[in-house]
């Protein structure tokens, strides 16, 4: 009989977790430890990372820090030849140049993409090489609301966002023959140091906090729930899904109340 006590544990795995070092990526790596895994826990911020290993070793977590760059591949070697053989990995790293397209720069354009689009492809394609090897992994990749919805100045990071989700489902495919599932999670509006610029003007951090159905703005520890899930074998049969934590952003049309 199965055990169902035992569909959440991740002891003896080990995760990858890029972008660790503050907001979702750190939430992500202290949830995939809580529950079993050993987390490394890369940035190219070390500091950054080196603190949520060290918030997790004072839970009672296993955690070491690691320094990686997904624009380069040298650096995203030199990290995997640390970590030896992984079982998980979650992605989180993305930037945005908020402005309309006419406006938009060949350097911002070019800044976007490789990290969104080039880097997530650079991280994800060199860990999944080898859990294809090893016949088994999880991949986990963080894209967005945006890959169904837009807004003026979200042209191009909207454009990462929605190539990534077929990026990945692609690999689900490819990959699902040799035991690898890959899968993504697209949140609605976050507190993280990508978001600061909004939440440091009150009229637009409130006009998005309205437009979902709770009427506020997620934490990134609320992300952790579909990390794990994904991560862990009560997902085994779900691979080239995403996943929206979105607060309901994507189902709401509006947020006007009419008479009934």
């Amino acid at each position: 009989m199965f055990d169902y006590r035992t569909m959440f544990d991740l002891s003896d795995r080990v995760a990858l977790v890029v972008g660790a070092g503050s907001g979702i990526g750190q939430a992500s790596a202290m949830g995939l430890a809580a529950f079993g895994a050993k987390a490394y826990c890369a940035d190219v911020n070390l500091a950054g990372a080196e603190e949520t290993a060290r918030q997790i070793e004072e839970q009672g977590g296993q955690a070491e820090a690691l320094y990686i760059d997904i624009l380069e591949p040298d650096s995203i070697a030199a990290g995997l030849a640390q970590t030896g053989p992984v079982d998980i990995l979650v992605s989180t790293p993305s930037v945005n140049v908020r402005k309309p397209l006419l406006d938009y720069t060949p350097e911002e354009f070019d800044k976007v993409i490789d990290l969104n689009l080039k880097g997530t492809f650079q991280v994800v394609q060199a860990v999944a090489r080898g859990m294809a090897e090893q016949g088994r992994g999880s991949i986990i990749v963080f894209s967005s609301i945006r890959s169904q919805v837009v807004e003026p100045g979200q042209g191009v990071y909207a454009a990462t966002k929605a190539g990534v989700v077929q990026m990945i489902r692609a690999l689900a495919a490819e990959l699902a023959p040799r035991g690898v599932r890959a899968n993504l999670i697209g949140p609605g509006v976050v507190e993280t140091p990508l978001t600061a610029q909004i939440k440091n003007h009150p009229d637009w951090y409130n006009a998005y906090a309205q437009r979902n159905a709770f009427g506020r703005w997620a934490q990134p520890h609320e992300m952790v729930g579909a990390v794990v899930y994904l991560a862990s074998d009560a997902s085994s049969y779900v691979t080239g899904s995403i996943i929206f934590v979105d607060g309901g952003w994507l189902a709401v049309d509006g947020r006007f109340s009419p008479p009934l």
